[in-house]
């Protein structure tokens, strides 16, 4: 094996290193997205008075 075919094999690894790395960083923003927006609807739909007063008949 010659040194350019070394050479163009290494920078195409290295280039699918980066963008497997970008592909992960974008999946890893997106679910911290989604994770933020769920806790934004599920902070919205809870009652805080709800379960502070129990009725109770003997």
């Amino acid at each position: 094996m010659d040194v350019a075919a070394i050479s163009i094999s290494m920078h195409q690894g290295k280039l699918a290193q980066q963008v497997g790395i970008a592909v992960l960083k974008k999946a890893m923003t997106n679910a911290e997205t989604i994770a933020q927006d769920m806790l934004k609807v599920l902070e919205q739909s809870v009652t805080p008075y709800l379960g502070q007063n129990v009725d109770i008949k003997i």
